[in-house]
């Protein structure tokens, strides 16, 4: 049985659940009380050096980066489904996890982690330049999404898994995306049974 370190409003760790649920994978959640600073102490780190969530761990093996474990899970168990053979298709589902990591997820954690999670302590300059560029990656993915029902074409992947998680976590801080091809997307990946079931529930924290 896997064993994944977890906090329900990290949408890092939400993506792996996704697709361990998605894939029937046994695996146990280890809740990490990151709003009571349990991230910061040394037997955390001795876990994760990187002070976050998630890491995973399969037997001797540990993983932190979400991306990273999504290939893993992928590659292990041969799901093609969701990281496709086609080089052409995996490229592209690679540039999204990338685009995602890179681009994306900075402007997310400017918006919500200072917005939400620190309250009057957050930098709000950073939700400031958060907000900025979100706009401009919103159009850039509302674009891509103009012919596509899916990042890669027409069944998802854990690159929508991963790109819908910071859209999902961008709602807390109530910065909704107005773009429809995002929302028609968004909707259609909502309604996968994995990404449902990887959502915090009321009384989470």
């Amino acid at each position: 049985m896997y064993t994944l370190h977890h906090y329900p409003y990290s949408q890092h760790a939400r993506r792996v659940v996704s697709l361990l649920e998605e894939a029937g994978l046994d695996y146990e959640l280890r809740h990490v009380a990151m709003d009571k600073g349990e991230y910061l102490t040394a037997s955390y780190q001795a876990i994760n050096p990187n002070y976050q969530v998630p890491t995973f761990l399969d037997g001797d093996t540990k993983i932190h980066e979400s991306n990273a474990i999504l290939r893993y899970l992928c590659i292990k168990h041969g799901l093609t489904n969701w990281y496709p053979d086609d080089l052409k298709q995996r490229a592209v589902v690679e540039q999204w996890l990338d685009w995602n990591q890179c681009r994306l997820s900075p402007s997310v954690v400017d918006i919500v982690v200072n917005k939400v999670f620190m309250g009057d302590k957050g930098d709000f300059d950073a939700v400031k330049r958060g907000e900025e560029n979100i706009k401009e990656l919103f159009v850039i993915l509302d674009d891509w999404l103009t012919e596509r029902d899916y990042l890669a074409g027409g069944k998802p992947t854990i690159a929508d898994l991963s790109v819908a998680s910071n859209i999902f976590q961008l709602g807390i801080a109530d910065v909704v995306p107005t773009h429809s091809n995002i929302n028609n997307w968004y909707q259609r990946v909502s309604e996968i049974e994995g990404f449902q079931k990887s959502l915090p529930r009321e009384n989470d924290s």
